[in-house]
This record gives structure tokens, C-alpha cells and sequence, in this order.
């Protein structure tokens, strides 16, 4: 069971009110909206849309579908980037009566071998209407928002000599080292808070991610929190980079572009690794060492080796926070088992009980918007993913564009940092003082 660690209440914040799924919870500004709800025994949050199988965290960075809700009357927010505000009501999707339980969850007993919605009564024109409107009600991503957006506001801009996208080791690093050279900075990061992985190893920590931010900001660089980089258009005023922030969409006119946007968290492949309690472990650090939530009691991590040494750092973290931890190696791993929520991990050598399954795997690069520039990728099985090719100074193949950190294949936090650093210098220099 997830709990508070009372060790982290003086860094806290302000305690504030908030309401999921009609249930009063006491949270903390400082954290997100799937943090609270974790920490107050409020697990699933979602449905699947086709067989309303539970769903709950996993990567706990926006990346994945399993803690979208409704959040004070806008569907298909992410939990997980949503803070708590005073008064704030998340509620579940794509449910009756409720995500807990849900009785349209008949569906996947139903149709325990699979369900074809394409061919699901097409024999009878009448009955292929009436199964179409059925389908369109099970599924879905919530109904439409229950207030007027109002206006967009005006679109603002932005002329700098460098942006650098990814607010993680790599892309701090890389920040800072452009802007020490003189030149102008923007730092684009879509997370609840910059810092990246520093976030989630017990190696650096929180006081450590909100050091090196606070530094990098003092030194001049302009900070774009809580947004998202849509896309690059290279035909739009000689290159625009668009990134929808908490107030405004803001296009971005720079001289050079560093991607530093890391790497996603990915699952691992064992039977029945979408169950509830089933989460990246990167996601259980980020829990641990941002929030000061343990996430669980008993703890196994299915890992592979290539990430020995951050599973060997994580798992000490939590058993000092009063966890059992147990280790096995992904090929051990047969499946998982329990009800709305992991309780057993099944293995060749037995049973292990637990209440939370870590996954520890390679992340895959986040390379999408590198490649909207033109920059060359490589499929990697050892980096994850596609993984942006750079040269020895994190040159990529597109002109005036850089690339470091785990986008360019996984480093860790503290290879990721140098590395930054490196790429930042040579991009500046490379550009010079106008």
C-alpha cells in the first residue's frame, strides 16, 4: 500500500483540498493530482477504451494513457502534470458507475477471446447500427468539457540564439553552457517540474533537481515549465519551433537547437504487464525521491541487466524506506496476477506476493522532433528505440541542431549531465557571440 513518508513532510508545501472521485483527500501543492490520489489509496483512474480493463500509472511523465481524467470539468487530462490546486475535482472516464467498478467491464468476460468491433454483427444492417451506436458509447475519451474555453489568447514569440528542448540533465547542462558563453536561451520542459530523471534517482534527488534549475534560471535562461514543443515547421519564417504552454501557444525563432528530450519509460514483455501496480521503476523513484510516497510495501523489480547499477539505487532507496524489495531478471518473469491491482508475480521458481511490480527497461529515446527537423535516426535494440545520430561534439546530420543525453542512446542522469554540458559548449562556440 502506498504511503506518505513522514520524514519528507517539512518539503511538502502548503496542504491543500482537493476531490477525486467524490472522495475529500488532503494533498500538497507541490504535487501532482496522480501522487495525491496514489498516496490516498485511489488506484485506478481509468478504463481501457475497448474492454474497460482497469488502467493506473505506469510512466507517471505524460507519457502514457493510464491516468487521464476529467479534472474539474476538461476530460482526458494527464494526472500526473496536473497539480493540486485548492478545490481541484478529478473524476474517471469511460466508466459506470465508476473506474473502481465498472460494470461495463462485462465486456472483456464477454469477449474473453477477443472483440472485433469491425465485424461485430455486419450481417444485419439494423444490428450493425445498433452495435456501432453501442461501441461508440463504451468507448470513447470522456464527454465534451462542461464550460466554454473562451478566446484563445494571442500567440507570442520568441527570438533567441539557442533553444534547447528537455529540461533533464542533459538539456540543464546543456542550458547553462550556452548561456555561460553569452549567448540568448530558452529552455523548453514539459514536465510538472524541470529536472527529468534527477527527479527519480535516489543518487541526486529532489533538493538536487531544484538546485541545478534555480541555477540555471539565475543565470539567465528563460524557462518555459509545463510545455510542450507540438512540432517544428521548417517552412514557416525560416524555421518555427511551436510549443503550446500553460497560458499560450509561443513559436520559437532560435539560431540553434539542442533535443535533449531523454527517453520514454517502456514496458516490459511478460503476460499480463498491463495490470494496475504494474509501474516503471523510473515512475516508483519519482514517487520515492520527488514526492516522498513510497509506493509499496513489496516490492519486485523486473529488470534487465544493462540497468543493474540504477535498479541496484533504487532498490537500496526503498528498502531504507521500509520497503521488501525482490529482484528477478526479465526472463524469470512469467506474468502477473490479482484483481484491479497487482498482488503476485509469477515466476519459473514460484510465487512472489507483492503489491507493486517495477519495470526497469531501457527507455526509448524520445527522437520524434529531432526527426521533424531532418535529423538522422537509427534503430538501436540497445538504446531502446530510435535513437538520434550525433557526432563526437552531439552534432546531428541537420544543420545548426545538437543532440544529447538519452535521446542520443541511454547514458543515465550523470553521463547525460556531461554530456550536455559538452554538446552546449560546442554549439555555442559553433554559433559564436552576435
Amino acid at each position: 500500500m502506498a504511503r506518505r513518508l513522514p520524514v519528507f513532510d517539512a518539503q511538502r508545501g502548503e496542504p491543500v483540498e482537493i476531490r477525486i472521485a467524490e472522495t475529500r483527500l488532503r494533498a500538497f501543492a507541490s504535487e501532482s493530482i496522480a501522487a495525491a490520489a496514489l498516496a490516498s489509496g485511489t488506484r485506478v483512474m481509468s478504463r481501457s477504451l475497448k474492454y474497460h480493463r482497469p488502467r493506473s500509472f505506469f510512466c507517471l511523465e505524460g507519457h502514457c494513457s493510464g491516468c487521464l481524467v476529467r479534472l474539474d470539468g476538461v476530460p482526458n487530462l494527464r494526472a500526473c502534470q496536473s497539480p493540486c490546486t485548492p478545490g481541484a475535482e478529478a473524476a474517471g472516464q469511460n466508466a459506470f458507475p465508476s473506474t473502481e467498478v465498472d460494470l461495463l467491464g462485462a465486456v472483456d468476460f464477454l469477449f474473453s477471446r477477443g472483440l472485433d468491433h469491425h465485424t461485430l454483427m455486419t450481417s444485419s444492417s439494423i444490428l450493425n447500427k445498433l452495435a456501432n451506436k453501442v461501441v461508440r458509447q463504451l468507448s470513447g475519451l470522456g464527454k465534451l468539457p462542461a464550460r466554454d474555453a473562451g478566446p484563445l489568447p494571442p500567440v507570442g514569440e520568441r527570438s533567441v540564439d539557442t533553444c534547447v528542448i528537455g529540461g533533464g540533465p542533459a538539456g540543464l547542462a546543456a542550458a547553462l553552457a550556452s548561456v555561460r558563453a553569452g549567448l540568448s536561451v530558452v529552455l523548453v520542459d514539459d514536465q510538472l517540474r524541470a529536472g527529468g530523471s534527477l527527479r527519480c534517482d535516489p543518487s541526486t534527488g529532489r533538493d538536487h533537481a531544484n538546485q541545478r534549475v534555480a541555477e540555471v534560471v539565475a543565470t539567465g535562461v528563460e524557462l518555459l515549465d509545463r510545455s510542450t514543443a507540438i512540432g517544428y515547421f521548417p517552412e514557416d519564417d525560416g524555421g518555427v519551433l511551436a510549443v503550446s504552454t500553460p497560458t499560450q501557444l509561443v513559436r520559437i525563432h532560435a539560431r540553434a537547437w539542442i533535443w535533449a528530450t531523454g527517453g520514454y519509460p517502456v514496458n516490459l514483455p511478460f503476460a499480463d504487464n498491463d495490470r494496475p501496480g504494474v509501474i516503471a521503476a523510473r515512475a516508483v523513484g519519482r514517487l520515492l525521491v520527488d514526492h516522498g510516497i513510497l509506493a509499496g510495501d513489496k516490492v519486485c523489480i523486473v529488470e534487465v541487466p544493462e540497468l543493474a547499477a540504477e535498479t541496484t539505487r533504487l532498490a537500496a532507496a526503498l528498502q531504507s524506506a521500509g520497503a521488501e524489495v525482490t529482484r528477478i531478471p526479465l526472463q524469470d518473469a512469467n506474468g502477473t496476477k490479482g484483481r484491479s491491482w497487482v498482488s503476485s508475480v509469477e515466476t519459473a521458481r514460484g510465487r512472489i506476493d507483492c503489491d507493486l511490480v517495477a519495470v526497469a527497461a531501457i527507455p526509448s529515446p524520445a527522437s520524434e522532433g529531432p526527426r521533424q527537423q531532418g535529423c538522422e535516426v537509427v534503430l538501436d535494440p540497445e538504446a531502446g528505440g530510435f535513437r538520434v545520430v550525433v557526432d563526437e561534439h552531439g552534432q546531428t546530420s541537420a544543420p545548426n541542431v545538437w543532440a544529447c543525453g538519452d535521446v542520443t542512446g541511454y547514458r543515465g542522469p550523470a553521463e547525460s549531465a556531461i554530456h550536455g554540458a559538452l554538446v552546449g559548449a560546442h554549439a555555442a562556440a559553433t554559433l559564436g557571440v552576435r
